[in-house]
């Protein structure tokens, strides 16, 4: 076969291989780039902080079984083969997604609205534990031993990819839609349009062969009788499953998702960016930086995996700060010269339906000197009965960016983009290369996404979550006249990825020692 041919092949079996997985990663992340307008439709409103958080644990709920998936299907792929399974988990996840955006909102529906958000999103988890292993695998398989790390990165593409594409159909459904019919019923259609998707893709897959290095290993009889006692039960194994999870998968996930998701939280709920402008803008980051996946995976096969990855990590955990402070400071509009002559504010005061109680709106707009323009939305409920304690104001803050902050915020998460890159584009090569092909599967999915669903899943949940605390002591510290107790509350939630990426760095770095061209 010629060089030429043979790479044709190659390209062929990564587009089928991708288009799934980009499709699955689509499914999985379209919960959380909604989970703004989540919380509103499937949680009590009564507590908008409290429903956030509640979103970003069922959000973060996927990942956590994540693992579970990898057994069950790493178990299947190492058993019946690599082709069949991801076919399983592929239709698993886009039926799960398909059938979220049909469940009945809180209001409708009560406390069974969340639980069966739940259990779907637990069953999205499952399926994605299952097809990431299943497709580096398959990919690395097919592809010669010194260019692993170059064809397997176009698999890492496909998670930013579909991050990329649930931005994109969103913007695209409000853009058609309006704002109002959006947060109302239009959120639904993104998690519809993925059963297209996924129909196409099982298309494709359905002519797609099995790997040669498992049909081979089949056929002369040497595939595990039982891929989870190999795996976890050897202990010269286990030892590797146990590095692969410490030192490089741990710390990859929390780069991972501070980069992409985190950033997007930050830009949304803590600097209260104009929705569609953060995701505008981290559209044209994802653009710029998505390149970079193929670039570090074709470096690592020229100078190794393992530096790459952690460079990555290292970064991550020297630049955090102040990369967040100045995108915090960007939107500060404490910090911007106000426009007097244009501030407005406008009241309205209607009765709640169905009640004697009031409720007054105020709206303030302010516009600064650079360009920046600021909306303030105020909901006051007054009660009828004074005698009863009254619901918390309901207070909506956006920001919207003049020209030169919006690149500034570009720029700014197209840095933490190319940390994400050098720490996720070689790891796909370097985890198959750790693992025999009779286990390959099992053993290189469980540290994958313990790493990336249990300590890079939970991030954005656990980061949001140390934001909030820092402020609610701050607040009560002002209330009982004493000094803030943080100056810099919007920067705590960075402790967890920097002290996770920080501990996976120490770990690879000690005692991690790369198998160039990996074992069979």
């Amino acid at each position: 076969m010629s060089e030429k041919k043979s790479t044709a092949g190659l390209a062929s079996i990564i587009g089928a291989s991708s288009v799934g997985t980009l499709i699955e990663w689509y499914d999985f992340y379209i919960f959380g780039s909604l989970a703004t307008i989540i919380s509103t439709q499937f949680f009590p409103k009564d507590n908008p902080t409290a429903a956030f958080l509640s979103t970003l644990a069922t959000f973060a709920a996927g990942f956590v079984v994540r693992p579970f998936g990898a057994l069950f299907f790493g178990r299947l792929g190492d058993l019946i083969g690599r082709k069949y399974t991801f076919m399983v988990t592929l239709v698993l996840m886009g039926g799960a997604t398909f059938a979220i955006g049909c469940v009945p909102g809180y209001e409708t529906i009560g406390f069974f609205a969340p639980l069966l958000v739940l259990v779907l999103r637990l069953l999205q988890g499952l399926a994605l534990g299952g097809e990431y292993g299943g497709a580096a695998t398959y990919v690395a398989e097919h592809a010669p031993a010194n260019e692993k790390g170059f064809w397997t990165s176009w698999i890492q593409i496909t998670a930013t990819a579909g991050l990329f594409i649930s931005l994109a159909v969103i913007l695209i459904t409000q853009s058609s839609l309006g704002k109002e019919k959006f947060e109302d019923w239009g959120w639904r259609v993104p998690f519809w349009v993925s059963i297209i998707m996924v129909y196409v893709s099982v298309l494709i897959r359905k002519n797609m062969h099995e790997s040669p290095l498992f049909a081979k290993a089949k056929a002369e009889g040497k595939t595990s009788a039982n891929p989870l006692k190999e795996s976890f039960g050897n202990k010269y194994n286990f030892k590797y499953v146990l590095l692969a999870l410490f030192g490089a998968t741990m710390g990859q996930g929390v780069i991972w998702y501070t980069g992409q998701f985190y950033a997007q939280t930050f830009l949304l709920k803590i600097c209260n960016i104009d929705f569609q402008q953060a995701n505008t803008l981290l559209i044209i980051a994802l653009m710029m930086g998505t390149p970079f996946f193929v670039f570090f995976g074709w470096l690592s096969d020229k100078i190794g995996r393992k530096g790459i990855m952690l460079t990555g990590m290292l970064l991550g955990v020297l630049c955090y700060r102040p990369i967040y402070e100045k995108i915090y400071q960007t939107a500060n509009i404490k910090s911007k010269e106000e426009i007097t002559a244009k501030t407005t504010e406008e009241v309205k005061r209607a009765l709640v339906e169905g009640t004697a109680d009031s409720l007054i709106t105020t709206t303030v707009t302010k516009e600064f000197t650079d360009g920046t323009k600021y909306k303030e939305v105020k909901k006051v409920t007054v009660l009828a009965d004074a005698s009863k304690e009254a619901p918390k104001p309901d207070v909506v803050k956006t920001v919207k960016l003049n020209e030169g902050d919006k690149w500034t915020m570009i720029w700014m998460v197209f840095i933490q983009l190319i940390f994400v890159t050098m720490a996720y584009g070689p790891i796909a090569a370097f985890l198959v290369e750790m693992f025999p092909v009779k286990i390959r599967y099992t053993s290189m999915s469980l540290p994958y996404h313990i790493g990336n669903g249990v300590f890079g899943g939970l991030m954005p949940a656990i980061a949001t979550y140390l934001v909030s605390k820092a402020k609610d002591a701050n607040d009560a510290a002002e209330k009982a006249g004493q000094a803030v107790v943080n100056a810099q509350p919007y920067l705590e939630g960075l402790k967890y990825p920097m002290l996770i990426a920080g501990i996976c760095f120490v770990i690879g770095l000690l005692y991690i020692k790369e198998k160039k061209g990996g074992v069979e």
